[in-house]
Order: C-alpha cells, then structure tokens, then sequence
C-alpha cells in the first residue's frame, strides 16, 4: 500500500502537495475545492507589507486638511489594525470549513510595527506562517551581507511573538544559497521555501511603455530549483525544503522529491490545468512509487540528492564544455 502521507514543519499532511500562495487561495469556497481536489495543505494569498503601508498613507492623505496632529497616530494605527482585520477573519473562516493545515503568508521587506500582527495570524488559528522576503538590492554602498540581514532580523523578530513554525519563501539571488538556508535555520526557520516568482519587467516595443513579462512559469523553470533543492539537501539535511516554481505536473514534482524536498508547491499549474491538476499529481507519483517499489516518500525523498548520488560533482557542473566536446 503506497502511503503518501508526510510532516512538513511538523504539521500532518496526507500527500505533500501544497497550494501554493496567489489569488487562488484567496476565497473560502476555493480553498474548500483545493481540499476536495486532494491538496496536503494550502498557503493564503499573502498579506502585504506595502498594501497595509499604502493604505494608512491614502487614509492619512484624505484627512490631511482635517486632521489634529494628536490623532494621527490613531489614524495610522487604526488603519493597520483595519487591514490586518480582514485578514484575520479570513483566516478564521478557512480553518472552519476545512480540514487540511492552513499556512498564513505575509509578503515584507522590513522589519515594522507590523510584526505585532504575526502574534494576531497565529491567534486567528494559522497552523504555520510563510515569510514571502525580498528586497531588490540597487544601493551600491549597501553590502550583500547587509541584504541578507534583512532576512534574519525579520525572521528573529517574528519569532519571538508566534509560537507556530515560520517557512521562509526566499529568492535564487543570494552569492551563496547553502549558507543562507544555514543561517535561516540556525535563527529558527522550520523550512525553506525554494523559490520565490517574481514579478520581472519587460518593455512594450509598439507602446513604449513599460510592463509585464510572463506571469505563470513552465516547466522549463524547474530545473533552477532543482539544483539547490538537490546541493541544499544535501548539505544540510536537516533543513525541510518546499520546492516551488515549475512543477507543472508528477514529473516535476517526482524529480524535486528525489532531489530533497520535503513538499512541492503548485500555483500556475493550477490556473493553466484546474484543481485536478493535484490528482493527476498524486497519480503519477504513487505509480512511480509503486514501478521502483517505494512504500512511503522517506524511502525515496533525497535519494538523487547531492549527498546520495554517485558523482555529486554533477550538480556543481555550470559549463557546457565536457557536453559540447563529445558532440561534435
């Protein structure tokens, strides 16, 4: 009997597919559809830094001509409470109506005031909390290492108001990966979220204009996240690892489970091919379990990986050269 069932940050889960974050988890009646499709667990749409920011200065900007310096500080503060509020709720009505763990998200940048609101998510019943950190690094004079800082000051401050497990969802974008993942679990991350999808600019050659590149990724994007699922794994196995971007269907997500993830995240091959999607998934891994006679993930999770494969020089292989040289 092939079981599929896992822990990821010590949460019980019935199969490692996740939901990942985006405007499909951001309804109670499609999150009831993802548990119904077969989902292990879901990540709400995230709550962002910058919109509770936004929305205290256009509160703050409409009562400009009529506000006393002595109530500003209520403004901002009611206003942040307002925003998170929503969110809350949100929360507390996704944990009723269904079963499945349910994983908060929050997209920042800076270590604020709005940390306080972790304690609030963890408060509302959120099983776990994803951390969704990037900081475009464009000041010269700022060190790498000054960047990576972010990260951790924000992760060590939210630690200390929640007492549930915290996934950092981090970039491919760091001068060494290995040892931010390290730094990430030496400062209380329970797992790693590899990789973050950004937003990336493009131009519009008959406009002028300046928009947006590719929204959904392929499965062509897997292969990236491959490498450090497989290196990171390998290096530090204790670390649990949430392979996401490009895992499209169950080759993609077989492929990141040999390599070391604990767990893969869906978001585009859910809008691209629906909820069922996940099934399909789940099929294809238990017949690819049961061709190699795997009982459970353990048996095979991490068996490509960096530590387990015969010539792990593989995966630090970054030229095309050797391959080139022998076709000619």
């Amino acid at each position: 009997m092939i079981n599929l069932a896992t822990n990821y940050m010590g949460l019980a889960l019935k199969n490692p597919i996740i939901a990942g974050s985006s405007g499909l988890t951001n309804s109670v009646n499609q999150i009831k559809q993802l548990e119904e499709a077969g989902a292990g667990a879901v990540v709400l749409k995230s709550l962002f830094e910058e919109q509770i920011k936004m929305d205290v200065r256009n509160v703050m900007a409409s009562n400009e001509q009529n506000t006393y310096p002595e109530a500003e500080d209520y403004i901002r503060n009611y206003t942040k409470v307002n925003s998170v509020g929503k969110y809350l709720d949100f929360v507390r009505e996704v944990k009723a109506a269904v079963s499945i763990p349910i994983i908060a998200s929050i997209n920042c940048t800076t270590v604020a005031d709005w940390t306080d609101f972790a304690r609030d998510i963890e408060a509302a019943g959120a099983d776990a909390l994803e951390l969704n950190i990037y900081e475009i690094p464009v000041d010269r004079n700022i060190s790498a290492e000054s960047y990576d800082k972010i990260y951790l000051d924000i992760l060590r401050m939210v630690k200390k108001k929640v007492k549930i497990p915290i996934a950092v969802k981090i970039s491919p974008y760091f001068s060494n990966i290995v040892r931010m993942v390290d730094q990430l679990y030496a400062n209380g991350a329970a797992a790693v979220v590899m990789f973050n999808r950004f937003y990336t600019p493009d131009f519009d050659l008959d406009t002028l204009e300046f928009t947006s590149s590719e929204v959904m990724s392929s499965p062509a994007d897997l292969t990236r996240g491959l490498r450090w699922t497989g290196i990171v794994k390998g290096k530090l196995p204790r670390v649990e690892i949430a392979a996401s971007t490009g895992i499209h269907n169950g080759q993609g997500a077989i492929k990141q489970l040999l390599a070391g993830a604990q767990v893969v995240q869906l978001c585009s091959t859910l809008y691209l091919n629906g909820f069922e999607v996940i099934g399909q998934i789940e099929h294809e891994l238990k017949a690819f379990m049961e061709k190699w006679r795997f009982d459970s993930l353990e048996d095979c999770r991490g068996k490509m990986s960096y530590q387990n494969i015969k010539s792990p020089a593989m995966y630090e292989r970054a030229q095309f050269m050797k391959y080139f040289s022998d076709h000619k």
